[in-house]
């Protein structure tokens, strides 16, 4: 199958976007999918604040968005935008990281007015990046999500299920994109 880089931008260890990114890693992995995570608040902030291209940790990643076939990017909303920790990602990587790649953009926030954060903000930074094909994102309220007292998340079950066909379709726009010939 194909391999999707899971990314979480993130700058919170205990992030509901994160955790819920996680959880979404096992539904494709049971698809059958090599899913990498990546949070990209593990990379070293001197080398993502000063632009350091060259750096070991910032290459690595760069190598990761290269090898990946997919990729989920999700992020918190802050002031009606995708996170600053990932937008200094975005700007290290290539102009067109993900060509070829297939795309599923994914928002958490606090509240319904930033629902069009997905659709204003991210989409049109991941296009210019070259996507070859990104999939209807979803954004999530953080109030439909917790943590159980085993550390699993817990999503409000009509969330739950629109995230499933979120996923499902994903993989699916995935799959179709990776059983085709090379041109």
């Amino acid at each position: 199958m194909a391999t999707v880089l899971s990314v979480s931008g993130s700058p919170s260890a205990a992030s509901r976007t994160a955790r819920l990114v996680r959880h979404l890693d096992a539904r494709l992995t049971a698809r059958g999918h090599e899913v990498i995570p990546l949070d990209v608040r593990t990379l070293p902030a001197e080398a993502l604040l000063g632009a350091d291209f060259g750096h070991p940790a910032i290459r690595e990643a760069t190598a990761l968005f290269e090898r990946a076939d997919g990729v989920v990017i999700g992020t918190p909303v802050y002031k009606a935008a995708y996170s600053g920790l990932l937008k200094s990602l975005l700007d290290l990587l290539p102009q067109y990281a993900l060509t070829g790649r297939t795309v599923l953009p994914l928002a958490t926030g606090g509240s319904t007015a930033h629902v069009l954060a997905v659709d204003y903000a991210l989409r049109p930074v991941l296009a210019s990046m070259g996507a070859e094909h990104i999939t209807p994102g979803w954004f999530v309220l953080d109030k439909h999500l917790a943590t159980a007292p085993d550390g699993t998340l817990d999503i409000e079950p009509e969330t739950a299920r629109h995230l499933e066909r979120v996923v499902d379709g994903f993989a699916s726009a995935l799959e179709r994109s990776t059983l085709q010939p090379a041109a």
